[in-house]
């Protein structure tokens, strides 16, 4: 087997630092999602209000 020419702690902090981004985007769209969530309800509650 040959050996990388990275070496192996170069190798793992890429690794993590690949794993934290993900976890953080996938985070960040649940952020989001959930405030388009709460905006939409938002809206809805003003037009209804409107309505009435």
């Amino acid at each position: 087997m040959t050996k990388l020419p990275l070496n192996d702690t170069l190798l793992r902090r890429f690794a993590l630092a690949a794993f934290a981004g993900l976890l953080l985007g996938l985070a960040g769209c649940n952020t989001v999602s959930g405030f388009g969530q709460d905006m939409s309800a938002a809206g809805h509650s003003i037009s209804n209000a409107a309505a009435k």
